[in-house]
């Protein structure tokens, strides 16, 4: 996806609301003349080409607009009006708009467009390298008016207004196409429309001949025998008048096909739509035949040769990465997988737990602390030796601790030594050292070892001996308590944070000044059986570029564990006042080994689980995992002291706890009912089933072996929709023996559908079926 720029008034208080769409518009050089307050309605989107065009959708009720492009010279823009009616005045010029009528104009003509009633405005922006070697005749000082009847105008309005309705969903290799053509189309459309007069007489139509021309030999460029004497001819003038043409634009027909061949070479080695095509296949598919000269060309036209200037766009595409909101970029070198797997024999534990699991049929009670031992740091691995082994109907009191922690070491890791024990890191040493499924010497973005692509303290893994692909594991969940500070200076409290960090849904919205920040809200948690359950805040911070124990300085939030040092930070303790949210604990991460080879991110959850970010995964309910590899391999971790549906911000209040589970293994054919044909994480309580949809139903196996980059790429609501759907029309149909009709009908009059998050690359939504429903 293309980032678009996007603005509503609607995010705004009714009397804040002209101010905002005045600053908005003003960012983009236009300026609101009027407007009726009461009434004022405004949205833009807008999105960037690789070259540079932009593309600005505005909606809006009646106002007026001027359009000043004069701190871009050189550059054009072009306006389509999609609906409405409406007037553009330049100096005493006034011209009369419907809808798809255009409007062309060089940068410093000043435009004013006054739509009396609601409209919707397209707006092009094309700055000077994208067109100045098409555009050879100059622009008119007075803005053009083009109508989309005929021609190349009314095939240019046809795609723009296309690509005004899918503005919001364009990717780069959509809009690649239309910034090639969209130069193409308005030249010929300003040709199509204009009368010798405008042209300039006889000198404009010799400008229209040779616009046709240019025409034609784009036309052809892919031709090696392209020539100047087959030109002549299509146009019926004589070889001398095409060279006297080019000349009166300071050109000759040779340079001028050279220059148009190596443009159109260079757009191909900038595409990712031809990133698998070789350097010779581009030069000889535009009609270069020779290597060699080529490359000088290329060099003498841009500074640098093909191969430097491709490598110059895969370092382009790493800054890009740094912006995305997580996982692995694509063009991430990891460790192979042999080299990981004998990583991973240092990572895991050579001391098993002890606890005898002999099958004498008594139920046991393990206890599984956390320590650099019995954890693993943001990636889940088949290869993990587990850490404690248990049979069903095991009991055990397992430790888990927030990878947040650090935001507040004072209060959730000093004096703890599990935690302190964890966290462990100086400059000389690091008690784990991977934190991520990325490569170990953070050749990918230079964060740190393992890179952060995968954030959770996972405890774990705990075997299941019985376990085999096909069964399911039940995690059952009896208890859920804070962990207290181990500080004797916060006795008897427990903490945790919240971070609204650049993952978050929130970050592209923001409506106050500093845009794009990340704040840290740290609450205090209750969880005393004897009183209510709350948490309240105490202070929050804006995150600011933190220097970790290594030297390396992390401006955003972009490295799990990274301690915030108090002295770079400003408290806020004027927060929150008077609000207290009601705790409900939970495990955000619990998860089975995937049965795929290397290590893969903690944060997108999938069919053997993981990051759901369900907050009725607490106590009292049981969550049943479909097993991928032999022994289950169950992690859980990601501990929260309460989560709103969506998680919004890319956190819930992180908060380190301990947990009481029971494990029960179900084999694959002796299923109850419900658990009949269950490939993906199911939720239950006393009251409901909770069924677990992804935007991806298994994206490990859907996305190919660039799955875990992919899979940021691909988060949307509607497919994660559209997979809870879809399992809960199949758990319906098979445990209730219900027909697909009677199903569907269910779903919309008696089931509740939610967003369990959009913070995790693989979004989430859950279907909640009330068991009440079912009288029988």
């Amino acid at each position: 996806m293309v980032a678009p720029l996007r603005f509503t008034t609607n995010a705004y208080p009714k009397e804040d609301r002209l101010k905002a769409w005045r600053f908005a518009l003003q960012r983009l050089s236009i300026t609101v003349q009027a407007a009726i307050e009461d009434s004022l309605y405004g949205d833009l989107v807008q999105v960037r080409s690789s070259q540079g065009i932009s593309f600005t959708r505005i909606t809006a009720t009646a106002q007026e607009y001027v359009v000043d492009f004069s701190d871009a010279p050189g550059s054009l823009w072009l306006a389509i009006l999609l609906d409405g009616s409406g007037e553009v005045l330049s100096g005493v010029d006034e011209l009369k708009l419907e809808d798809s009528d255009m409007i062309c104009a060089r940068s410093d003509a000043v435009v004013r467009y006054k739509l009396p009633g609601e409209h919707r405005l397209l707006l092009v922006h094309i700055p000077k390298a994208a067109i100045d070697q098409r555009l050879k005749t100059p622009m008119p000082e007075q803005p053009r008016h083009i109508a989309a009847e005929s021609g190349a105008s009314r095939v240019l309005s046809g795609m723009l207004r296309a690509l005004a309705d899918m503005l919001v969903e364009a990717t780069m290799d959509q809009l690649g196409p239309v910034e090639l053509s969209l130069p193409e189309f308005l030249v010929a459309s300003l040709m199509d429309n204009a009368s010798p007069r405008a042209m300039g007489g006889a000198a404009g139509v010799r400008a229209a001949l040779l616009e046709r021309i240019f025409q034609t030999i784009e036309m052809r460029l892919s031709d090696p025998n392209l020539n100047y004497q087959q030109i002549a001819g299509e146009h019926g003038i004589s070889p001398r008048y095409l060279q006297k043409l080019f000349e009166s634009i300071d050109d000759s027909f040779g340079h001028y096909v050279k220059v148009r061949r190596l443009e159109r070479c260079r757009l191909d080695l900038r595409s990712p739509l031809h990133a698998q095509k070789s350097i010779s296949d581009i030069l000889f598919q535009w009609g270069f035949n020779d290597s060699a000269s080529f490359s000088r060309a290329f060099r003498e036209q841009y500074g640098m040769s093909p191969r430097e200037y491709r490598k110059m766009l895969d370092i382009d595409e790493a800054q890009e990465e740094r912006t995305r909101r997580r996982g692995r970029p694509a063009n991430a070198k990891g460790a192979k997988d042999e080299a990981v797997e004998e990583e991973l024999k240092g990572l895991a534990s050579d001391n098993v737990v002890e606890d005898d699991p002999r099958d004498d049929g008594h139920i046991r009670h393990h206890y599984l602390p956390v320590s650099p031992e019995t954890v693993h740091w943001g990636y889940f691995n088949r290869a993990l030796k587990p850490v404690l082994t248990v049979r069903s109907g095991d009991y055990i009191t397992i430790e888990t601790l927030t990878h947040h922690a650090n935001d507040d070491p004072e209060r959730m890791v000093e004096g703890d030594k599990g935690a302190e024990g964890v966290y462990h890191w100086t400059k000389e040493s690091k008690a784990i050292e991977r934190r991520g499924a990325g490569p170990m010497d953070a050749s990918a973005l230079g964060r740190g070892p393992g890179e952060g692509f995968g954030v959770h303290i996972c405890t774990g893994p705990i075997a299941i001996p019985e376990a085999e692909p096909g069964d399911l594991i039940e995690v059952r969940i009896l208890e859920l308590k804070p962990r207290e500070s181990a500080n004797p200076r916060f006795q008897g409290k427990a903490f945790g944070s919240n971070a609204a960090t650049y993952w978050g849904f929130h970050f592209e919205d923001l409506l106050t000044e500093p845009h794009q920040r990340e704040v840290i809200t740290i609450y205090e948690v209750n969880g005393d059986p004897g009183r209510v359950p709350t948490a309240h805040a105490v202070y929050n911070f804006r995150w600011t570029p933190q220097t970790d124990p290594s030297g390396k300085v992390h401006e955003r939030y972009d490295y799990p564990g990274v301690p915030v040092d108090p002295a770079t930070i400003e408290r806020n303790y004027d927060i929150l006042a008077n609000v207290e949210i009601p705790i409900r604990p939970h495990f955000g991460v619990i998860a089975l080994a995937p049965a795929h080879n290397g290590l893969v991110d903690s944060v997108p959850p999938g069919p053997f689980g993981g990051n759901m970010d369900n907050w009725r995964t607490g106590p009292g309910a049981s969550i049943y995992l479909p097993v991928q590899v032999a022994g289950g391999l169950l992690s859980l971790g990601d501990p929260h002291a309460s989560q709103g549906d969506s998680e919004l911000c890319g956190t819930a209040i992180e908060c380190s706890m301990t947990g009481l589970i029971q494990v029960i293994h179900h084999p694959a054919g002796k299923m109850r009912d419900h658990l009949r044909d269950l490939d993906y994480p199911l939720i239950e309580t006393d009251e409901e089933w909770v069924i677990m949809g992804f935007s991806q139903t298994d994206y490990l196996k859907e996305l190919g072996e660039n799955a875990q980059s992919e899979i940021y790429k691909r988060a949307s609501v509607d497919s994660a929709m559209r997979d809870a759907f879809r399992k809960a029309r199949r758990f319906l149909m098979t445990t209730k023996d219900l027909n697909e009709d009677e199903a569907i009908s269910l779903l919309s009059v008696g089931v509740d559908f939610g967003i369990s998050q959009v913070a995790n690359g693989n979004w989430g939504v859950h279907a909640v079926i009330r068991k009440a429903l079912f009288t029988a």
